[in-house]
């Protein structure tokens, strides 16, 4: 038995809360009798392999690092600036794999099991974990967890690095003060939430905010009231959907409205809080480019099923939406590609960037 693992036998048989803080402190107290001659490091792989996910929780450490991929006990990818890179990191088994998982959910009031396969889950450090057990992953335990980026705090630090140029920064910013319904559009991983955020930051401290995110990932600052999404328990109840989130937030007095993401009938309710009195409201959806995102908003709306025709949905689309902002990915660098008007005839770009 390794140094780390007598560690973590003599934690798990003390009566030490399975928490970061207590589980620090206990590992320091038993090391020098346990494990006289181990090093910091012993203490902190004992931690994170009972209140973490084992052996990655130092590659959710480093800062360049932006995803963590499990595709096996003994493959475990990162991306670091936008290149995926395999590392020397492995679990002993796959009953690690989804031991691990199990550990970080638990507090959450998340299970993963053969009768509940999958899961999705916000971290207390704002990561996304998403995992798939057997029978529904092919070849044992898949695990992706999504860091969020605080590279870019603000659009002077975007121009910083690169993503943008200062004139296109300046019609961003006087997008927001000035009050435009915005939709910031792009592929998977291109930056959408982190542009979000960062323009979210330009709205007035006067102003109430209510964000409504399948996750909770936005730093607002200033009057903010933050809903946050829920998925159904294994037995199918409890969810709390976008759409009802929204529905509330129309009700709690908002001068904006943000909406991490549109990815179902909740587009209608955005559309119609954009056009009725809560202008500077802003979101994002997946779309691979400015008119794709429109046509996308108006599929999603449509799902809804509230029996608004086609023209009437594309009108009020068209009527609501001020500007689209298209985002991209290219060569590990994430970039604002162009900023578009939307016009009753369709979507003009105003600002290549």
């Amino acid at each position: 038995m390794g140094v780390t693992d007598r560690l973590v036998r003599h934690l798990l048989e003390s009566d030490v809360p399975l928490e970061r803080g207590p589980l620090t402190a206990a590992a320091a107290a038993l090391a020098p009798e346990v494990a006289p001659l181990a090093g910091a490091d012993v203490i902190v792989n004992a931690v994170d392999a009972l209140a973490g996910l084992g052996p990655v929780e130092r590659l959710l450490r480093d800062p360049d690092v932006t995803d963590v991929l499990i595709n096996g006990p003994a493959d475990v990818w990162v991306e670091r600036h936008g290149e995926l890179e395999r590392t020397g990191i492995a679990y002993a088994d796959d009953r690690a794999v989804i031991a691990a998982v199990e550990r970080v959910i638990a507090p959450l009031g998340l299970r993963i099991d053969r009768a509940s396969p999958a899961v999705d889950a916000r971290l207390p450090d704002g990561s996304r974990l998403h995992a798939v057990i057997p029978p529904a992953s092919v070849d044992g335990p898949i695990v992706a967890v999504r860091r969020f980026s605080e590279a870019v705090t603000d659009l002077d630090r975007l121009v910083e690095v690169g993503g943008i140029n200062p004139e296109g920064a300046e019609m961003l910013r006087s997008s927001v003060t000035n009050r435009m319904n915005l939709l910031i559009a792009g592929g998977t991983g291109s930056g959408k939430t982190t542009l979000l955020n960062v323009l979210s930051k330009e709205i007035g401290s006067d102003e109430r905010t209510v964000t409504v995110e399948d996750a909770a990932e936005l730093k607002l600052v200033g009057h903010v009231v933050r809903l946050e999404a829920r998925p159904p328990n294994a037995e199918g109840a409890g969810g709390i959907s976008l759409r009802t989130l929204l529905r509330h937030a129309l009700r709690l007095r908002p001068d904006r409205i943000v909406v991490g993401e549109v990815r179902g009938p909740e587009a209608l309710d955005m559309i119609q809080a954009m056009s009725t009195g809560h202008d500077g409201s802003m979101s994002t959806i997946h779309a691979n480019g400015p008119e794709e995102a429109l046509w996308r908003l108006e599929s999603l709306a449509a799902t809804a099923d509230a029996g608004v025709s086609t023209d009437t949905l594309r009108r009020q689309i068209r009527s609501s939406v001020d500007r689209i902002v298209f985002v991209a990915r290219h060569r590990g660098t994430r970039l604002v590609s162009s900023i578009s008007e939307v016009e009753p005839s369709g979507v003009i770009e105003v600002y290549p960037c």
